[in-house]
């Protein structure tokens, strides 16, 4: 039997071990949450960090009260979404869609997105970003922002978006 050649050749090897290493890591169903805000809660499930850059994936769990973000783009970045449960508005650059458990939406790096809990009831997906940009401190930073009597000029708040590779259109 001849195998063809794959049409896009693997990466070149990473790991040059000989026997492969006990390095994997496991995260519990009902662990705590790294992030609690008043709209929701976030896992994350693994970090940039956690895997040398490759991707972050986090599980964005939302309450039933209207949250998410409007339409932007990242430049470094793409974002994978994948609905767990509920109904998921998610935005592809062209029309808002409902995205039902089992959905998922791709976008490439300078694709306009957004996404929202507009059901009111309880929604949850999970969210792939690669590669694994520092995610988790700009969900921080937001809930920080939220909770903060003081609100930042503009220009600090644009200063923030562009830190974290956000370009709202």
């Amino acid at each position: 039997m001849s195998f063809a050649a794959p049409r896009h050749p693997y990466p070149p090897a990473r790991y040059t071990g000989d026997g492969g290493e006990v390095s994997a890591r496991w995260r519990a169903a009902d662990a705590h949450p790294e992030l609690i805000s008043r709209t929701g809660s976030v896992d994350y499930l693994t970090t940039g960090a956690a895997t040398n850059g490759d991707y972050g994936l986090y599980r964005w769990n939302m309450g039933p009260d209207p949250s998410g973000p409007d339409a932007h783009f990242h430049r470094s970045l793409s974002e994978s979404f994948f609905v767990l449960f509920g109904t998921v508005r998610l935005y592809d650059g062209r029309s808002w869609r409902d995205g039902r458990a089992g959905d998922f939406l791709y976008v490439p790096e300078g694709g306009v997105h957004g996404f929202r809990n507009e059901s009111g009831q309880p929604a949850s997906m999970l969210i792939l970003f690669a590669p694994g940009a520092p995610r988790e401190r700009y969900f921080e930073g937001l809930v920080e922002l939220a909770e903060n009597a003081d609100r930042p000029s503009a220009d600090d708040m644009a200063e923030f978006y562009r830190e974290h590779d956000t370009y709202w259109v």
